[in-house]
């Protein structure tokens, strides 16, 4: 297996609900937690293509991160998350695990904010 290494350092975040904390109407107050840290690659998409494959979600990213294959990043592909990389938010749209040969994950991203 090679190793991709990378050349910046990206959190994954889960949406948690506070059962403890409640807002003004008695829910949960929803925090996003740290989950885990990894080294890898963050590359901008292009988003000029005339080419489409109708994957809605690949079509919204903005970006894409590359890293080694983490089993605990992969477990996280259905959960609600995001990632932070250099102070900024990323929305996970997707976690893929090319060809399922375990070897790297590609991190669809949209990104949050200004």
């Amino acid at each position: 297996m090679a190793n991709i290494g990378g050349n910046i350092t990206a959190t994954i975040q889960t949406m948690t609900t506070e059962k403890t904390e409640k807002n003004e109407i008695g829910e949960g107050v929803q925090t996003w937690k740290d989950v885990l840290s990894f080294f890898g690659w963050l590359g901008l998409q292009s988003g000029d293509s005339k080419r489409t494959n109708f994957n809605a979600k690949l079509e919204e990213s903005t970006h894409v991160f590359l890293c080694d294959y983490i089993p605990a990043a992969y477990a996280l592909a259905d959960q609600d998350t995001r990632l932070i990389c250099k102070g900024k938010m990323y929305d996970v749209l997707l976690i893929d695990n090319p060809d399922e040969m375990d070897e790297q994950l590609e991190i669809y991203l949209r990104k949050v904010g200004g």
